[in-house]
């Protein structure tokens, strides 16, 4: 019982410091020296370095986020292969991919190397949907693509993402251990677009533009 709270402690911690890489803030405080954080809406995210700085760094961005939350995955899933509890039925691998991937969400969200200014999560939650179920991922990325492509508004599909990962989990799973992580999951993809979400409402959100600003 010991070992298998040990492991699951290695894995929380692995995750969260796999999370906090965070991508725009490594590229543009550390490679162009003009932290992200500093400019346009202030958030670590993809959307924001695209808007502020575009160019070809913007897949260093695009591959840091999404190989960490792909490490942080598989690490939890061996982890998990490699001992599981007696008193534990099914198949953990699962759980384990849920609970890895929480926990590099959080990382990613709120980094400890970087005063836990980090960004919303939707390349990193994105990521992780295709790591925990192909059927997950199409119900998230086929709404986000969908909303995206009519209103070019990356935050509606963001918000529809956090709102339908713990809807479609539960269809695909049936389980509740696995439906509490979903919720935490949408829940912080959510939380993080709280002020876009205003925005919206108010009807002075940005929408996105593949033309980098001046």
């Amino acid at each position: 019982m010991l070992e298998f709270w040990l492991k699951a402690a290695f894995v929380a911690v692995f995750a969260y410091l796999c999370g906090c890489f965070n991508g725009a803030v490594i590229v543009s405080k550390y490679i162009l020296r003009n932290d992200v954080r500093n400019h346009g809406s202030g958030n670590a995210g993809l959307t924001n370095f695209y808007r502020v700085f575009g160019g070809g760094l913007t897949f260093v961005v695009i591959a840091c986020d999404v190989l960490k939350a792909v490490v942080a995955v598989l690490v939890g899933v061996a982890v998990a292969n490699s001992w599981a509890p007696a008193f534990w039925q099914g198949d953990l691998t699962a759980y384990a991919r849920y609970f890895a991937g929480l926990f590099c969400l959080l990382g990613h969200a709120y980094p400890c190397m970087f005063q836990f200014r980090g960004g919303k999560g939707i390349l990193s939650g994105g990521t992780i949907a295709i790591m925990v179920d192909w059927r997950v991922a199409l119900v998230v990325w086929g709404g986000f693509l969908v909303l995206f492509l009519l209103t070019r508004y990356v935050s509606l599909g963001s918000v529809f993402t956090g709102v339908a990962f713990p809807v479609a989990s539960w269809f695909v799973f049936r389980d509740w251990i696995i439906l509490a992580m979903a919720i935490l999951l949408g829940g912080l993809v959510v939380w993080k677009h709280r002020s876009n979400i205003q925005r919206l409402l108010a009807g002075n959100e940005n929408k996105f533009s593949f033309h980098k600003k001046k």
